[in-house]
């Protein structure tokens, strides 16, 4: 089974960027389809940003768009999020997971879909 290990978080400012890495072993990264989740202090988890590699689809929260880039590379095992124009309510738990290659994409933002799961990297957004 595959192991995943998140870092890159951080105390950043408001309007700040940041870059997660999802860094996988066991079988290479171009098995699996990844996605970021976040748990903010209080609440329940949220999908942030999904990269399928059965239909080479991305797919972000609209919480996110347009300020989340995610990516991977294969090679390195690991896959990307750059967070740009980041907000304090950013400011959560960030989770890297294995979504199986055969959940529909409609399911790419439920926690339950996903087999494998990061420990998580602190990112807060604080002036």
């Amino acid at each position: 089974q595959p192991e995943l290990v998140e870092s890159g978080g951080g105390l950043v400012q408001p309007g700040g960027s940041l870059r997660l890495s999802c860094e996988t072993s066991g079988r290479t990264l171009e098995y699996y389809d990844v996605g970021w989740f976040r748990r903010a202090r209080g609440k329940e988890r949220e999908g942030v940003s999904c990269i399928r590699r059965s239909d080479g689809r991305i797919y972000y929260a609209d919480s996110v768009k347009g300020r989340f880039t995610i990516s991977r590379d294969d090679e390195k095992k690991t896959v990307y999020l750059q967070m740009n124009g980041l907000k304090p309510e950013d400011t959560a738990v960030y989770y890297c997971a294995v979504l199986p290659w055969d959940v529909a994409s409609s399911r790419v933002f439920e926690e339950d879909a996903y087999d494998y799961w990061g420990q998580g990297t602190q990112v807060t957004v604080a002036s």
